[in-house]
């Protein structure tokens, strides 16, 4: 999700070079302390890096650390911890560390706490969620644990180096490369609860994390990097709706919020006036039915997933419901991503065509009669409730099925049952990009055993075309690769893409210096208090 791939691998020799329900208590902080009140929701696990996959969570670990590198706000890579690093070849790197470098508890990032906590990380026996980030490393397996990576080797207190396809340079401002302290492997389980990164930000104090409640953090005094830091910290308050958030917003009790809840759609830009935030985004929402699914296996199950995809009138949706500020999807990535395209073979599955999808469910009834209520599941303490049920009802009338939402009370409880593929039918799903890169939309949740591949889709040709795209030096041959491994999925759809969600949010009086980056997360650090 960015303004396009970062082009590290296509040199012989490069070198970067760097120059409550209600979200807290009832008043918040309204001003004059320097903190910066949010929203957010309650992170899923603890916030060990490379095992927070959802946005709750990483937003606070974005804050928390800064990795090798950073994107700025426009998707471009910056210098953070490397001072540089260089390819004579396009696979071997070498990275030099700044010196200056230190963790909020006051000890030295070091080349062993990179190496160190990506080796952790890539071990299979410590199933973190981000696993599979670091299988572009030589030496990585699936099958068996690997507490060394080959590919990854310490040379002093200040370099390493890493061994790994053309493209991993591109990746390396994701939080899953972060490093970690040695305290971090005394108990990981506790370390997340109360983290020591080397970010911006650091925790308030040891019980700055009240549990749906809030997240407290402040001004990283130790951090010595780049960046710069114009308030006295954040406090995410965590909300049980957006409805709520936004209410706090428009009262005062909430600094920045920065998703608008489906139901402010046609208001919040009059309400808020120039503290709207409407702004392209590159978050794609797609339903996923797992590949496990009575009725959704095998040639019944891609003609289902065809036809529920050309069921839904997308164009409606996004007029009635959100106002105009989506776009209906034409591939599985996004259109401010390098290699994006609205011509591959299959394309016009996205488009709705009742005729076409009513004729599918006929030949999936064929070949096994669909039976019982087509449930569609989401969280109901997101702002999805309404759409959802524009899309049961749109399956209904144009199928004949029956269909219904499936509400779960909370977004942790909904992401549970999607991880142990136990919801039963489709359900609400999207992407949030890791880093700027077209792979970024596809390797993590459609290659087999993937981190997020929680439809369980497995095609060993799409899984073959990705790992050729990563190895291919080509920029141009490696987005053709893309591109076939696309139309792969086009044709079985283990997602059906929906739309590509626009950023939304808005901002108090309180506050100024506001802005969204690539990514559609709020830029806090540069947020300041009035």
């Amino acid at each position: 999700m960015g303004l396009g791939i970062v082009a590290l691998a296509a040199a012989s020799s490069l070198a970067l070079v760097g120059c409550s329900t209600g979200g807290g208590d009832n008043g918040g902080n309204k001003g004059g302390d320097g903190i910066v009140t949010v929203n957010s929701t309650e992170p899923q696990k603890g916030l060990v890096p490379a095992d927070t996959t959802e946005v709750g969570g990483g937003k606070v670990v974005d804050a928390l650390w800064e990795g090798l590198v950073y994107y700025d706000a426009d998707g471009a890579t910056q210098m953070g911890v490397a001072e540089s690093i260089e390819s004579d070849n396009g696979t071997t790197w070498t990275v030099k560390l700044r010196d200056d470098a230190v963790f909020s508890d006051g000890t030295p990032v070091l080349a062993k706490n990179f190496v160190d906590a990506w080796n952790y990380a890539a071990n299979v026996d410590n199933a973190l969620g981000n696993q599979y980030f670091f299988s572009a490393i030589k030496g990585w397996s699936e099958d068996e644990a690997v507490e060394s990576l080959e590919g990854l080797k310490i040379v002093d207190d200040h370099t390493f180096t890493i061994e790994a396809t053309p493209d991993f340079p591109d990746r390396l401002g994701y939080s899953a490369y972060y490093p970690l302290p040695d305290v971090a492997f005394e108990d990981m389980n506790a370390f997340g609860q109360n983290p020591v990164g080397n970010g911006l930000y650091k925790f308030a104090d040891d019980g700055a994390w009240k549990h749906d409640v809030e997240i407290k953090l402040v001004k990283n005094d130790t951090y010595v990097g780049p960046r710069e830091v114009a308030n006295a910290g954040v406090d995410f308050k965590i909300y049980a709706s957006l409805d709520a958030a936004y209410t706090d917003l428009r009262s005062g009790n909430l600094d920045v919020l920065d998703q608008i809840p489906d139901t402010s759609f046609a208001v919040f830009q009059d309400e808020l006036g120039d503290r709207a935030i409407n702004q392209a985004g590159a978050l794609m929402t797609t339903l996923t039915v797992s590949a496990n699914l009575d009725h959704f296996t095998g040639e019944e199950g891609k003609l289902r997933r065809q036809a529920l995809s050309m069921a839904v009138d997308r164009e409606e949706i996004i007029d009635v419901i959100f106002e105009g500020t989506n776009l209906p999807a034409k591939d599985f990535t996004s259109p401010i991503v390098d290699g994006y395209t609205e011509d591959l073979k299959g394309a016009d599955k996205l488009e709705f065509n009742p005729e076409e999808a009513q004729k599918l469910w006929a030949e999936a009834d064929a070949i096994s009669p669909y039976e019982g209520t087509l449930e569609v599941a989401t969280n109901s303490d997101g702002p999805h409730q309404v759409w959802i049920e524009a899309v049961a009802n749109q399956w209904a009338n144009t199928l004949g099925v029956t269909a219904a939402p499936k509400l779960y009370p909370t977004f942790q409880a909904f992401l549970d049952d999607r991880e142990s593929d136990t919801v039963g039918g489709p359900f609400r799903a999207g992407w949030q990009a890791d880093y700027p890169g077209a792979y970024n939309y596809l390797q993590p949740l459609y290659y087999t055993g993937a981190s997020s591949n929680h439809g369980y889709y497995s095609n060993a040709e799409f899984d073959k075309l990705l790992d050729e795209a990563v190895q291919e030096a080509d920029h141009d041959k490696s987005i053709e690769k893309l591109h076939a491994a696309q139309e792969i999925l086009l044709d079985e759809m283990p997602s059906i893409p929906l739309w590509y969600q626009g950023t939304t949010g808005g901002f108090g009086e309180n506050v100024e210096n506001v802005k969204f980056g690539w990514n559609s997360v709020p830029i806090f650090n540069e947020i300041t208090k009035k």
